[in-house]
């Protein structure tokens, strides 16, 4: 299997959302088949559902990781996030069903993330939760393109085959090729250890977040940033499609250059941001572009201004990685799995909340998708009313707006952020737990010349968050 590396991360985060975009316009399809009334609202309640789980699930299972190791809960979140896949075709209602249940292990990127921080330095921490969100990016450059060709082409059956084969291929490399990243000796015991379950209590997490400052500051600004940008994911590529009237091929061509951009200027970007202006002043930067991109969505009523807004969207995602790598300062070496599953669960329960707040003012705006015949056409139906005025209203968006407004708290809650935390200050609620295990150096394993490769090599820089997300499979 060889020393464990970044890469590793990487083909698994890439194989796992690139099986997910595939599917971006046969789900939206059997969707509207299986709920045609209130699509929009039964969206929001089944990610609703899953993200509350993933937000209950995530501490527990990065508690655990930090216990018995990376690799087996790499293998079970992978598995259980892409279970759903197959039911697609088989049976939709238990398909929407697993979706909802697979929020307890749906936290790829909580494992994630506490798999590079076990194998990077702190300075390049940033670097490497950049490069890991870059491919979440890259996995939805080219794959509902992709997707939308082959469902209108063969139909959405080969598609939720090919998106399942690539399902079992993530597993497989998982099994026989992924190494272990977190070595024994930086863990209490071998298996059946026992772990404190009140650091795994999701609640009592964020209760002990309120006793350190910075992280607190932290979670709010997570909370208030990407509430809104979970709810974008959901709906955004209907709203291009009827409201500002893209055609299929132009939003397929919009996910692919704003996906590019993202990659590029963030990879060659943000590096440069953190060692130009600092963590904290990169983030701030972050939250700007996020405004002005939701602002213009929901202002924009011109193609141009909409493409503009991606380019500024792309710019915005600088923002996560930035923030896990002061997270990543305030916990020590064998609680990263603990810190970095309380952030993602706070995006879990975005990713639930998110989705049902677009949802709930597209509701009342009595937006609907009922024409979904063919897979590349999607279409949404307006009232009479709502029609009139969205065509005089000089807000188009009013769902970007309220995100728009969201962020804005976010950047002032961050404003209060501390650029660098005191030497050997540490999260109340992350300390390392006291459980018998052998007492070891906190820091990092140096990634120097026993052959695990340096990341930080002055040309590359982080990237994009995910989105994600686990966009976690909120397209």
């Amino acid at each position: 299997m060889g020393d464990p590396s970044v890469y590793h991360a990487v083909v698994v985060i890439f194989l796992e959302f690139f099986a997910w975009g595939l599917l971006t316009t046969p789900m939206l399809t059997v969707l509207h088949q299986t709920f045609p009334q209130h699509t929009f609202l039964m969206n929001g309640l089944i990610h609703g559902v899953k993200g509350i789980l993933s937000f209950l699930s995530a501490p527990l299972i990065g508690a655990l990781s930090d216990v018995w190791g990376r690799k087996s809960f790499l293998l079970l979140t992978v598995f259980f996030t892409c279970a759903p896949i197959p039911l697609m075709k088989i049976s939709p209602w238990w398909y929407f069903a697993v979706i909802s249940m697979s929020g307890v292990f749906a936290v790829t990127f909580s494992v994630i993330f506490a798999y590079v921080a076990d194998i990077t330095a702190e300075h390049e921490r940033s670097t490497a939760y950049g490069l890991v969100s870059a491919t979440f990016a890259a996995s939805l450059v080219t794959s509902p393109a992709i997707g939308a060709y082959l469902s209108e082409t063969y139909g959405d059956t080969l598609v939720v085959i090919l998106a399942t084969a690539i399902s079992l291929l993530d597993i497989i490399f998982i099994l026989v090729v992924v190494p272990e990243s977190l070595p024994e000796k930086m863990r209490p015991a071998s298996w059946g250890a026992p772990i404190s379950w009140e650091q795994a209590d999701p609640f009592a997490s964020l209760r002990k977040v309120g006793q350190d400052s910075t992280v607190l500051l932290i979670c709010i600004t997570v909370f208030l940033s990407y509430l809104p940008e979970a709810g974008q994911y959901s709906s955004f590529f209907l709203y291009l499609r009827q409201v500002q009237r893209f055609s299929s091929e132009t939003v397929a061509a919009f996910i692919a250059v704003v996906g590019i951009l993202s990659i590029v200027a963030q990879t060659m970007v943000l590096g440069i941001l953190m060692r130009s202006i600092g963590n904290k002043n990169t983030i701030l930067l972050g939250l700007g572009f996020q405004i002005l991109q939701l602002a213009w969505y929901g202002f924009g009523s011109q193609p141009w201004m909409m493409w503009a807004a991606g380019a500024v969207a792309a710019m915005s995602s600088i923002t996560f990685p930035a923030v896990s790598a002061i997270v990543s300062r305030n916990a020590d070496p064998d609680q990263q799995g603990v810190v970095q599953g309380v952030i993602t669960g706070i995006r879990g329960l975005c990713n639930g909340l998110g989705p049902a707040f677009y949802g709930f003012i597209f509701y009342l705006f009595h937006v609907e998708l009922t024409d979904l015949d063919r897979p590349s056409l999607l279409i949404i139906s307006f009232s009479a009313p709502l029609s009139l005025f969205l065509q005089s209203s000089i807000i188009p968006g009013p769902p970007f707006l309220f995100g728009a407004c969201s962020v804005l708290l976010s950047l002032l809650v961050a404003l209060f952020i501390p650029e660098h935390s005191g030497p050997g200050v540490r999260p109340g609620g992350y300390k390392k737990h006291n459980n018998g295990a052998q007492s070891h150096s906190h820091s990092p394993p140096s990634s120097g010349a026993e052959g695990k490769e340096l990341l930080l090599d002055g040309s590359c820089g982080a990237i994009w968050e995910a989105n994600t997300v686990e966009h976690e499979e909120s397209l």
